[in-house]
């Protein structure tokens, strides 16, 4: 009898042990399982947002497969989190979920905040007032700054008393849905400060400015002359030379900044002799603020200016310029090639092809 009692006994301790393997293996095998996927999907998980309540959503769009086992991977998942405290700690944000991927892979993404980066391009050239507009269209990027005035965006970003213009970096920013907009122009400001820091430390001898703005200013006016990269350093240097000779700058950007909302694409005489605070054919030296944000490259041109005789420039057509040592010189480089433009001239590189936008995305 006593045999008996200590078979039932082994049986019972030791038939449970070998059916947990197998039951955590067996529920093992539906993790591993591919979603029912045909195409990319796009998971957004909010702030506060649960494993579970991922894994409920995942079964409402039918990718778990059917209802019974639906359920069994509902339960593998809910052990899976038993049993690792990662699971229960998932990142809010966007990720991506492609055909063949299965919920280990998807919980892995969503233990390391593997979320979707999405790219905001601020392009060299462009405007404040463009940048602003650009950011409220951004898919996914929370908007602060839409009631906000320039002077109030400013003092958000800790310089109440500058003018925004020329302030932000041109580059490519990856943000994640959610942040704000405000959020992404402090990374902009800032990276602005340090290339024009290390650029103003770095700067040549006896330039005609009076501080790192000035060099600022002068890089907006070169970014907004020319796209052509080898050009910048020549820009730069026709334009200290015209300062150091007490020259008019004579730039047609300051004019169209001056003019804002008027400027309809093209420049009348009468604009050349209107008294803005930006027109440079009327002023002597340079304008007060910055016409556009210039990129790295046009603020190292400016405070490192590519010195010769140059004391003019024109457009070619094609986007580059003829540059010459005297008045003579360009009024023959003008009659050349602005008086006699060719089918398809341009004062600029041509355009860039816009980045595509984000795929649309779901919420659980």
């Amino acid at each position: 009898m006593k045999k008996r009692h200590t078979k039932y006994f082994v049986l019972l301790i030791f038939v449970p042990l070998l059916l947990v393997p197998l039951a955590f293996t067996w529920l093992a095998g539906h993790m591993h399982r591919p979603l029912l996927l045909d195409e990319e999907y796009i998971l957004d998980v909010p702030r506060g947002g649960s494993l579970h309540g991922v894994i409920r959503h995942l079964a409402g769009r039918g990718m778990l497969g059917d209802p019974a086992e639906a359920r069994l991977r509902q339960l593998s998942v809910r052990v899976y989190a038993l049993t690792n405290d990662d699971a229960r700690r998932i990142h809010r944000g966007e990720y991506r979920i492609k055909p063949g991927e299965n919920l280990v892979s998807l919980l892995d993404k969503l233990e390391q905040g593997d979320v979707i980066q999405h790219p905001f391009v601020i392009i060299e050239g462009t405007h404040f007032r463009e940048m602003r507009a650009q950011l409220a269209m951004a898919a996914g990027l929370q908007a602060l700054t839409t009631d906000m005035s320039d002077a109030d965006i400013m003092a958000e970003l800790g310089a109440p008393d500058r003018h925004p213009e020329g302030w932000f970096a041109p580059d490519t920013y990856f943000y994640t849905r959610g942040e704000t907009d405000l959020a992404l122009m402090r990374r902009a400001y800032a990276r602005q400060q340090r290339i024009l820091d290390e650029a103003w430390a770095a700067r040549d001898a006896d330039l005609p400015y009076g501080d790192a703005y000035d060099a600022l200013i002068m890089a907006s006016i070169v970014e907004r002359e020319t796209g052509v990269p080898e050009e910048r350093g020549k820009i730069a240097g026709v334009f200290v030379q015209r300062l150091e000779k007490g020259m008019r700058l004579q730039t047609d950007p300051t004019v169209i900044y001056g003019m804002g909302e008027r400027y309809e694409g093209r420049i009348r005489r009468v604009d050349l002799r209107e008294p803005t605070p930006y027109n440079t054919y009327v002023i002597r030296g340079m304008p007060p603020t910055p016409i556009a944000m210039p990129g790295a490259a046009a603020i190292r041109a400016a405070v490192n200016p590519e010195r010769s005789e140059a004391l003019f420039f024109v457009a070619r057509g094609d986007g580059s310029h003829q540059f010459s040592a005297t008045l003579e010189e360009h009024n023959a480089a003008v009659r050349r090639y602005q008086l006699n433009r060719r089918e398809g001239y341009r004062s600029s590189p041509a355009p860039q092809a816009p980045v595509e936008a984000p795929a649309e995305t779901e919420t659980p």
